[in-house]
């Protein structure tokens, strides 16, 4: 089942406090990333989010979910009206995370 629009546009709403927030489409679904880096998507109309030692802690109540088959497990993020608790989960994660990788030309 695909993402509709709508929720993206409802996430993007409420991260929009927030610099440096993109998407890209992916099949039907949505990658979220945070200053380049990957922190999660959007996946039948839910917005999972990469586990590192922050997302843990800031969503340590959050069910783990699978964002696809053949995936590694991702935190639902339940309470996305929360702005202030967005912004700290973003920022906090994306020095967790890896550099994206250099395209080959």
């Amino acid at each position: 089942m695909a993402s509709k629009k709508e929720y993206l546009e409802f996430v993007l709403e409420q991260l929009s406090d927030i610099e440096d927030v993109a998407y890209r489409p992916m099949m039907g679904e949505y990658i979220i990333y945070y200053r380049g880096k990957v922190i999660g998507g959007i996946y039948d109309d839910r917005f999972l989010v990469k586990q590192t030692k922050s997302s843990k802690s800031l969503l340590s109540d959050a069910p783990l979910e699978l964002p696809y088959d053949g995936a590694k497990e991702m935190l639902l993020v339940e309470n996305i009206e929360d702005r202030e608790l967005m912004r700290e989960l973003l920022v906090s994660m994306e020095s967790e995370l890896p550099a994206p990788k250099k395209k080959k030309k």
